[in-house]
């Protein structure tokens, strides 16, 4: 690993787009340090304290929302129209017949993403500033007519668009995915603040238990996250003008996790829409709709049954989802018959494409499983022990951040190799 990091450093083009990474890091971070105006900095502790749900959004934007940064919001609004537009384009056919036209059309879909994020940003900066102010969090008044909450919501928005920015310009110009970089940029500015916790008052038998713990969490995630399924195709021999080129064997690999840590991140973004509207009607002066808020705010707690079961089926439905969105037999099989490839024992064609979509099915099941199992196993450690308290958000982060180290140096070393291959090809 620090042997392709030093590689990686004495090649100009990557080490130069690592740089980009870490410049836009920086500027993520700085851009979670500034303020906006006009809120009490003690009544939002207590109010994060009390809602474990927007602790975990708080955790995602590097802690914008505990200081009510400008990323205050973080990436939400941008997931949330990201699994917006995908689930249209199993509905809408001309979304679909766009997502077929290759990289063009993922560029047109990518850019309506991003123009739908826009009223997302509005709506959700909307709904939290009038969460803040049933809370009491709200020094000024919260009225559309004010300029007080006017400014907060455009610079809420604006901020929202900017964390969007940073996020492709890191997939387009620097290495790995930004979205999920700026993710795991969030979660890792928080461990200086834990350590800081634990130095204050050291508890060294729980250190030790809870880092046997996380080693071993860390090797079971790096286990399933590298887990595959070699299909073996065999190449038959082919002439092509006037060369001929020989058959051989090699394999198409299936990951059981090919969805990586989107599922997770697609199933809180859910989990944390309907408690940000529900919270908004907590303090109506109607009963029956205050207390119908306040049911689903204490439905989607994250020490509820009800939120563990929901949380579990979302992440293995959107583990199912985006498999099949990302993995397209079809398309597979199509590819390996213009190839002249075929899978032995497997007729080319239709066959093929079914058997690639029953072997996907079974292992996306492991995939899910697994995915499913290590996002609700803080909620029912916290649960069974309440007095772990604060680890609750320990697996899913745990998971983003070894999988985003894991994807990242992988994709290192891929440009290395590549830079291996040139000299070859010239």
């Amino acid at each position: 690993m620090f042997e392709s990091l030093l590689n990686a450093f004495r090649a100009p083009d990557i080490r130069r787009r690592i740089l980009v990474v870490l410049g836009l890091l920086i500027a993520f971070r700085f851009l979670a340090a500034v303020p906006v105006p006009g809120i009490d900095r003690a009544q939002l502790a207590t109010f994060l304290e009390g809602n474990p749900l927007f602790g975990l959004l708080n955790l995602f934007s590097g802690g914008g929302l505990s200081n009510f940064s400008v990323v205050a919001l973080g990436l939400n609004p941008y997931i949330n129209a990201s699994i917006i537009m995908q689930l249209m384009q199993g509905v809408v056919p001309s979304l679909q017949a766009l997502s077929r036209e290759g990289e063009y059309g993922r560029n047109k879909i990518t850019q309506y993403t991003r123009y739908l994020s826009v009223p997302m940003a509005l709506l959700q900066s909307y709904g939290f500033l009038a969460l803040l102010n049933n809370s009491n969090v709200l020094t000024g008044s919260f009225d559309l007519g004010s300029y007080d909450t006017l400014t907060q919501i455009a610079t809420l928005t604006a901020g929202s668009v900017a964390l969007m920015w940073i996020g492709e310009l890191i997939t387009e110009r620097g290495i790995g995915n930004g979205i999920s970089f700026v993710i795991f940029a969030g979660i890792v500015s928080q461990a200086p603040s834990a350590i800081g916790a634990f130095l204050a008052s050291p508890n060294i038998a729980m250190f030790i238990a809870f880092g046997l713990v996380a080693i071993a969490a860390v090797a079971v995630i790096i286990y399933i996250q590298e887990g595959q399924r070699r299909i073996p195709i065999q190449y038959a021999s082919r002439v092509r003008g006037r060369r001929m080129y020989q058959g051989g064997q090699t394999f198409l690999p299936l990951r059981v996790n090919q969805a990586g840590v989107i599922p997770i991140i697609f199933a809180v973004s859910i989990l944390l829409f309907p408690v940000q509207l529900a919270s908004y009607f907590t303090a109506s002066d109607i009963q029956i709709v205050a207390d119908i808020a306040n049911t689903i705010v204490t439905l989607f707690n994250p020490n509820s049954i009800f939120y563990i079961v929901a949380y579990f089926l979302l992440t293995v439905g959107f583990t199912y989802f985006y498999t099949a969105f990302t993995f397209k037999p079809d398309e597979t099989a199509e590819q390996l018959r213009k190839n002249g490839g075929f899978i032995p024992g497997i007729r080319p064609g239709r066959p093929t494409q079914d058997y690639l979509a029953r072997v996907v099915s079974r292992i996306t099941f492991a995939g899910a499983m697994f995915l499913a199992i290590v996002a609700v196993s803080p909620s029912l450690l916290g649960l069974a022990f309440p007095e772990l308290g604060a680890i609750g958000l320990g697996g899913t982060s745990l998971l983003i951040v070894v999988s985003v180290v894991v994807e990242t140096m992988k994709q290192i070393e891929a440009q290395l190799m590549m830079r291996n291959y040139e000299g070859f090809i010239r």
